[in-house]
């Protein structure tokens, strides 16, 4: 059977790109469709549009002659059809004997190409085998052994999805086409929203301090009575989406609606030290003991959580703050907190936090992409809680509400390591000073400053620089060996230390220390400076 081009990887990895007929029919295919479709469902609809066209011009084809194939015999005056010529249609115009013992008798055809006038010579009467006597007519355009619409899709997804998405987001006839969450609609098949409707919208979130529903916007819009429900709906989604100063902070397919300018800089935006350095490093290198603080630490960015997330069932968790999110009052999602949270991969989600102590009710967002949740400032500051303060979060029957409290103490001064920014040199120093503290802490994650503003700007020039995680631990170290009177580092430490520069997870600060020869392990999770 003659190969299809639409059956082909050849064909959607390197050739297919959509056309104008193309948008033409998804054009079309929207316009009667019944409700929204998804880029899969036109994808899918396309390739079976591609498949329906291939067979159409094979069968017009072949109904304008013969099929050529060398086994059979042909006059003069007759039309034939060259499928593998991509059914090129030419009239024999001689014939003579053919001279070739090894094929015995047989004849020679000439015949003359309908599109150029070329004329070129095929055997005819072939008694020998041959791969194109196999082909006929109805085995060209039989469809049983093909794949179908859905495999090809399967097989070739990213790259159609990839045509087709180019088409109808950047190609010239994109602004016909109006993508709303995953679906696709006509841009003139949605309701007029103008500016003073959006003016409302914003008026009325600001009223009611609260996220709302697209629902609860149209109940105060009147976007006209001849629109149907759900397209009303799609239409002020799509326009509220477009509009800065409006922010989706609702889960999955839930729209809820929010204003930008009150939420906290860090759920609108990733401070610079939240986001992850991930050098690559050996991990094989690292020793059970130095494994086991890494799963101690729970690192959003670590390698230790992934795929053991706390399960839901759990009624409550806790983790310790280290000097990133602290600064910025945020909680990191790592493996035993991401479940306490709504799930996603971008965007914000906004939750309720209740303070345990106080019983105070207040706003968070969880920022998916940066992992963790923003908002928190004004409880940590609150409770004057330092790095290294064991917080715990519990369930509440609301799945959109969640309980945040900590392990309170009798206030007491405790040492702190304080660090300050090296006005002489590029670099960090260290000191012990007293601080007063009123709940459980981890006496490793433990590091202060007064000077967060140098800090700041430190670990500005440190990434401009492209200071690696192997020079800051380098210059790291011996200033936490000089406050202890062994002379020894904790990694814990080392960890908590670099992270008020450089936004860093565990396993590579680890490696860093064991990599250096600068520095001697000297058990117990505590290094030393080599003599």
């Amino acid at each position: 059977m003659l190969q299809r081009k639409t059956q082909t990887a050849a064909f959607w990895r390197n050739q297919f790109e959509v056309t104008q007929d193309d948008l033409d029919f998804i054009h079309e295919l929207v316009l009667d469709a019944s409700s929204p479709l998804t880029t899969e469902q036109l994808s899918q609809r396309l390739i079976e549009e591609y498949q329906r066209r291939e067979t159409s011009r094979m069968e017009s084809e072949l109904s304008k002659g013969k099929i050529y194939q060398p086994d059979k015999a042909y006059a003069v005056g007759q039309t034939l059809v060259f499928p593998t010529m991509d059914f090129a249609v030419a009239e024999i115009t001689a014939t003579r004997p053919g001279e070739n013992p090894e094929h015995g008798d047989f004849s020679v055809i000439e015949v003359q190409f309908a599109d150029n006038g070329s004329k070129r010579e095929f055997a005819a009467s072939l008694k020998t085998p041959h791969r194109l006597n196999q082909a006929n007519g109805q085995s060209i355009v039989e469809k049983g052994a093909l794949l179908t619409a859905q495999e090809i899709y399967r097989l070739y997804r990213d790259e159609i999805d990839e045509s087709v998405l180019y088409a109808l987001e950047e190609g010239e006839r994109h602004t016909e086409f109006v993508q709303v969450g995953e679906y696709w609609l006509l841009s003139d098949m949605l309701a007029d929203v103008h500016v003073g409707h959006l003016n409302i919208a914003e008026a009325l979130i600001e009223m009611q301090s609260r996220p709302l529903t697209s629902q609860e916007i149209l109940k105060e819009i009147d976007l006209g009575s001849h629109i149907s429900q759900p397209m009303r709906t799609i239409s002020i989604n799509h326009a509220l989406s477009g509009d800065d100063r409006f922010d989706k902070v609702g889960n999955g397919g839930n729209h809820l609606w929010y204003l930008k300018r009150l939420e906290p800089k860090e759920a609108l935006e990733i401070p610079a030290l939240l986001r992850p350095h991930s050098p690559r490093y050996n991990r094989a290198l690292l020793s059970v003991e130095l494994l086991q603080l890494e799963w101690e630490l729970d690192d959003e960015w670590g390698e230790s959580g992934v795929g053991s997330d706390v399960p839901s069932i759990v009624p409550s968790t806790s983790f310790t703050l280290i000097y990133p999110h602290r600064h910025y009052g945020t909680l990191p999602l790592g493996s035993r907190t991401r479940s306490f949270f709504p799930a996603g991969s971008e965007g914000r989600s906004m939750v309720t936090v209740i303070d345990g102590r106080w019983g105070k009710r207040f706003s968070a967002w969880v920022v998916h992409g940066g992992r963790y949740v923003s908002g928190l400032k004004e409880w940590m500051e609150e409770h004057s809680l330092p790095v290294g303060a064991q917080v715990t979060l519990e369930r509440t029957q609301n799945p959109g509400e969640v309980v945040i409290d900590y392990r309170p103490r009798r206030m007491k001064r405790e040492w702190s390591r304080f660090a300050s920014a090296d006005g002489n040199r590029f670099g960090i120093t260290f000191e012990m000073n007293k601080v007063q503290i009123t709940c459980e802490y981890d006496d490793y994650l433990i590091v202060s400053t007064e000077e967060t503003k140098q800090l700041d700007a430190l670990s500005q020039r440190a990434e401009k620089a492209g200071v690696s995680v192997d020079e800051l631990v380098e210059q790291i170290v011996p200033e936490l060996t000089k406050l202890s009177p062994q002379g020894t580092a904790h990694a814990k430490t080392v960890y908590s230390a670099v992270n008020m520069l450089w936004r860093c997870p565990p396993g590579p600060v680890f490696y860093a220390l064991i990599s250096n020869r600068r520095f001697r392990d000297a058990g117990g999770g505590f290094f030393a400076l080599e003599v």
